[in-house]
């Protein structure tokens, strides 16, 4: 096992080691002279950024928060630009040849026989030569375009030049309005949810759900007081945080949650833990969010008017002994009601389509954080953003409040969602 984890870690810093050689080759050595101050500053980067990336990556494996976020801010925002800047230079690399494609000049009119072809008596005789005539030599044949030959040097850095500053610029575009959406703070979406079961008078019962919050070395708690202003604005019935809520301990990380004791909603605040929280000290957490005023539910169901709330542990937690125990949550429930499930993981909806569940809501996802990342969420998860059923149950994951690793989004905005319960017998 250790051997397979070692040899991993090395594939990815031969990857990450690749593609900074590629990027200084096309970035600093095809656009400057040996010597010069771009060369020199260009190479020192090549090396400097990625150390600070793998900085970001394993600060977390005991670093103090402090030193965490002097690797954290440079790591993780060059490793989004990184990103983006291989995609643009590869998309650079399809569009160099037809910008190198130029015209070349060849002699017009008919062709003139080789020397040795030219007959001694029909050779033009030279001015001055005895025999001469003084016949002037001919001038030169105008120059018409030849098509294929050989790019000059001097276009080949200009392309060369052009191909890098536009593959940077969209590079830092994309990543600079990326990272204004995540420090803005995220957006209230609004979702409605029939549910068949629902009693009339749980008709427009609404559940402001957010999660994968991430306070950490970059977000803090100015992140945290952002969305408990944003969640108290919609004025929800009830507030469910589901999951991966903080990559930190409490002790580096508490000052920074404190504003989700000024939560406020009709029934509450409910916490269901994450796979990160599982990474950070879960128990410790689970009893400061209680402190804060907000409910864990930790295998565990509540009765609301209307409907059951009921909340199962991250699949993670099973590393701990902790993990997701549905029958203890639900086993017991009258079915004839309507139950919502908090459950962090989209994947657990199979288990909620046996337990009767009529709606999980869930997140982890982020909705794939960084296009086309996406994709590959999705191959790991039944839904990665929105609402679709499975069975008798639905299933709605919201793209998360925060960003973990770069705090980037890319085609997957953050959101909170104000999910609105609907009856069929209002």
């Amino acid at each position: 096992m250790i051997v397979l984890v070692v040899l991993g870690l090395l594939a990815v810093l031969a990857l990450l080691a690749l593609a900074h050689w590629y990027v200084w080759r096309r970035l600093v050595r095809d656009v400057s002279a040996p010597g010069g101050w771009w060369r020199r500053t260009g190479t020192v980067l090549a090396v400097v950024l990625p150390l600070l990336a793998i900085g970001a990556l394993v600060g977390g494996n005991g670093l103090p928060m402090a030193v965490q976020r002097w690797f954290a801010w440079p790591g993780f925002l060059w490793l989004a630009v990184l990103l983006y800047l291989l995609m643009a230079l590869a998309v650079g690399e399809v569009v160099r040849p037809l910008l190198l494609r130029r015209p070349h000049p060849r002699p017009a009119g008919p062709a003139v026989p080789a020397a040795a072809e030219v007959a001694p008596e029909e050779a033009p005789e030279r001015p001055g030569a005895p025999g001469s005539r003084g016949a002037p030599e001919p001038s030169a044949a105008p120059a018409t375009p030849v098509a294929g030959a050989a790019p000059s040097p001097g276009r080949r850095l200009f392309v060369a030049r052009a191909v890098a500053i536009g593959a940077s610029a969209t590079a830092v575009a994309v990543v600079g309005n990326g990272a204004y959406g995540v420090l803005r703070g995220p957006r209230v979406k609004h979702v409605t949810v029939p549910l068949a079961k629902l009693p009339a008078g749980a008709h427009g019962y609404r559940i402001a759900v957010v999660s994968d919050i991430h306070l950490g070395p970059i977000l803090g708690c100015g992140h945290t007081r952002r969305i408990v202003d944003t969640i108290n604005g919609t004025q929800p019935d009830l507030i469910v945080i589901v999951g991966d809520l903080v990559d930190g301990t409490v002790a580096e990380l508490g000052r920074a949650a404190e504003p989700l004791a000024d939560l406020r909603a009709r029934d509450g605040a409910y916490f269901v833990t994450g796979n990160h929280e599982y990474f950070s000290g879960a128990a410790p957490w689970v009893e400061f969010v209680r402190e804060l005023g907000v409910h864990p539910l930790q295998n565990a169901r509540v009765e609301l008017p209307g409907f059951d709330l009921a909340g199962v542990n991250d699949l993670a937690g099973r590393s701990e002994g902790e993990g997701p125990d549905f029958a203890k949550a639900l086993g017991d429930r009258d079915r004839a009601r309507t139950s919502v499930l908090l459950s962090h993981q989209p994947v657990t909806v199979h288990d909620a389509v046996r337990f009767g569940v009529d709606l999980q809501l869930s997140g982890h996802t982020h909705g794939g954080q960084l296009w086309p990342g996406n994709y590959l969420a999705e191959l790991a998860n039944p839904t990665v953003a929105g609402l679709e059923r499975y069975g008798d149950t639905q299933l709605y994951v919201t793209r998360g409040a925060g960003a973990w690793g770069p705090p980037v989004r890319v085609g997957a905005p953050s959101d909170i969602t104000v999910v609105t319960l609907a009856s069929p017998r209002a």
